[in-house]
């Protein structure tokens, strides 16, 4: 006679999920727990990264109120609205864009900041790149918009390269930003081109607020960047993703990311010789001094977090500021 046991009706026989503790295989992220509606909907709203979408709304601030003044204040709030939208369609675009090619090399097997859609495996690879796709194409639609409106046919390849420059970032064979090059393309995309190039779909013409003011864009999105790659600087050295904070190491980083605040404070010192108002945009140092006394003490991903939400308030508010102070 068999000795086996049978198992009473209504109790199931257990799962064979392991255990907590068991261990996983080296260099591979635990299985993600399948979520429900709210937490996938929530999954989705955090991998817009919205906290980053003042890189996009900065620019576009600084350099409407730089139209303003060239255009002797004689702008169309179309326009205006137009850059606004190719600006943080694309930032979002870009988002999603990390989110899928990080989570496809594996860069994200480590990541200890909030789960990302792939590499937590809540969210299908393909499904992640589709959204990316739709929200570059939603940018490129408001882009031809603007040239159909102006004109300037020759600005498609200025969207076409920003574009490009947003998917290989992470994307692609050899992406830039795994070789310290990624300050280079939010300097001059979320900087200088957001700026001047909405100055000039505004005016026709860029002057002096809308390149200075875009290098100012530019510092601030590189101070955000960097923010963000001092919090990842251990992890990405595990799955070799060679940021600038990675090569650099980590108090130089800091000492960077400081460089590059000092960099928007100089120039909002030398505007403010022209534009008086522009002196009221000093209040945004009730943001910087904590953030810079925090980056310089931080030990806890959750302290970098920090710092990256008052750089990027920060962000809002200086080029919010800045814009109002050349249009009034």
């Amino acid at each position: 006679m068999s000795k086996t046991k049978k198992r009473p009706s209504g109790h199931p026989a257990r799962s064979a999920a392991p255990r907590s503790g068991a261990r996983t295989a080296p260099g591979r992220a635990p299985a993600a727990r399948p979520a429900g509606r709210r937490s996938a909907a929530g999954a989705w709203i955090a991998g817009a990264r919205i906290r980053t979408l003042t890189l996009g709304v900065a620019p576009v601030a600084i350099g409407t109120g730089a139209g303003m003044v060239a255009s002797d204040f004689d702008i169309s709030k179309t326009l205006v609205a137009l850059c606004l939208l190719v600006a943080i369609f694309l930032q979002i675009g870009v988002n999603y864009a990390n989110d899928y090619s990080d989570g496809v090399r594996g860069t994200d097997d480590v990541r200890v900041g909030p789960p990302r859609l792939t590499g937590s495996g809540l969210v299908p690879a393909k499904r992640v790149l589709v959204v990316a796709l739709v929200f570059f194409g939603l940018a490129a639609a408001s882009g031809l918009a603007i040239v159909i409106i102006t004109g300037h046919w020759w600005l498609l390849a200025v969207g076409a390269a920003a574009i490009a420059a947003g998917w290989f970032y992470t994307g692609g064979k050899h992406p830039y930003g795994y070789y310290g090059l990624g300050e280079i393309f939010v300097f001059a995309f979320f900087g200088i081109v957001a700026t001047a190039g909405t100055t000039f779909i505004l005016a026709g013409d860029v002057n002096f607020e809308g390149w200075v003011g875009g290098v100012a864009a530019g510092a601030i999105a590189c101070a955000v960047l960097m923010a963000n790659n001092i919090r990842d600087i251990d992890q990405d050295r595990l799955v070799k993703k060679r940021t600038l904070a990675v090569l650099i190491g980590r108090t130089a980083s800091r000492i960077l990311y400081v460089f590059w605040l000092l960099v928007a404070y100089v120039v909002l010192a030398f505007f403010a010789l022209i534009y008086p108002k522009a002196w009221l945009v000093f209040f945004t140092l009730l943001l910087t001094v904590p953030a810079t006394i925090i980056m310089f003490t931080a030990r806890t991903p959750k302290e970098y977090v920090t710092v990256l939400k008052l750089t990027s308030f920060f962000g809002l508010l200086y080029g919010v500021g800045l814009g109002l102070s050349f249009a009034y």
